[in-house]
């Protein structure tokens, strides 16, 4: 043994030796030194809560599943509101401005047919007189028969369900009476002319444009089998449907009170649009033959002969109310 080896580090041997970590040992070091560190792999959620949150699927979705049902809860409890408010403005609508109106009979044919529905103004006839060729509904309450029987409710739930569908159109009135204005007040209304027209006042009415036509042998329906001659009341109409051979209208009434003719205070309004079925849907407009002047002739009479008599008697009351202020003022002048 030499001096250096003395008072060197004694050799160490393999088995002295402090054993080199092993590669799974250093990972397990690595990893809980890492521990702290977030792994990047891990996304955070838009509400900052990482992905990897071991909770409940339930529990994570608990508060969006709850605004969800609040929402649906909430729908519901507010339809019953929007549902009355809708009720309300229909009503509102149909008592003052446009009411449907349902077509159960074949009368109007082919201007209307059996189901369509019809929009009817309730405001024109503050605007305008009725006039002839116009298509008006009316109340036939206490006067006429009804030319559809409708069956009516017996229990309230019905008769609620039932005062709705009348007011949307959807169920006939069992006294509404649709039918088109043939003669106003003062009119002479006849039938037939020798061509077997309708006469207004002895103009013959041009009726080709929408008397009812048989689809099947095209044969149109003639003005009237029945004749008839009858001068207009002041304040009443005399009306007529389009498909004559089964309307049953002022001809059939001649018998009654007035004659066959309505007050005027019975119509409800004029049916200005076809809405339902979509295929039909378009304006009722006024056929031109009821535009000639000299159908409105006689109705100009009436108003004039009042005011004639009104300028006649105004002559003599004004020449006599000159003559008393004269002999005033200068009564007044002597004095």
């Amino acid at each position: 043994m030499t001096d250096d080896q003395s008072v060197g580090d004694p050799a160490r041997s393999p088995a002295d030796a402090a054993p080199e970590p092993s590669q799974d040992d250093r990972r397990d070091v690595r990893s809980e030194a890492e521990g702290t560190v977030p792994d990047e792999n891990k996304a955070a959620d838009p509400d900052g809560s990482a992905s990897g949150d071991e909770r409940p699927a339930g529990k994570r979705a608990g508060k969006r599943t709850g605004e969800d049902g609040k929402k649906q809860g909430s729908f519901w409890k507010e339809l019953p509101i929007l549902v009355g408010v809708a009720l309300v403005l229909a009503l509102v609508i149909k008592a003052f401005a446009v009411q449907a109106f349902y077509i159960p009979s074949a009368s109007m044919q082919n201007t209307l047919q059996i189901g369509d529905r019809v929009l009817v103004s309730k405001i024109v006839y503050h605007m305008r007189d009725i006039e002839r060729g116009d298509v008006v509904v009316f109340n036939g309450l206490d006067s006429w028969d009804p030319e559809v029987q409708v069956q009516q409710p017996s229990n309230p739930v019905s008769k609620a369900f039932a005062a709705v569908g009348r007011a949307f159109g959807v169920v006939p009135g069992e006294k509404d009476y649709i039918k088109r204005v043939m003669g106003v007040a003062g009119d002479r209304v006849k039938c037939c002319d020798a061509q077997g027209r309708v006469t207004v006042n002895d103009v013959p009415v041009d009726e080709r444009s929408y008397l009812y036509t048989d689809p099947v042998t095209g044969q149109q329906n003639r003005p009237s089998e029945k004749e008839f001659d009858f001068t207009v009341p002041e304040g009443r109409l005399w009306v007529m449907g389009d498909h004559r051979e089964v309307s049953y209208d002022s001809r059939q009434h001649s018998g009654d009170a007035g004659g066959g003719s309505i007050p005027e205070s019975r119509v409800i309004g004029r049916a200005f649009v076809i809405v339902w079925p979509i295929g039909r849907a378009r304006v009722l407009p006024i056929p031109k033959t009821f535009e000639q002047p000299a159908l409105a002739v006689a109705n100009a009479a009436l108003p004039a002969t009042p005011l004639a008599a009104g300028l006649v008697g105004a002559v003599p009351l004004t020449w006599v109310g000159r003559r008393l202020r004269r002999r005033h003022r200068r009564r007044q002048a002597a004095a």
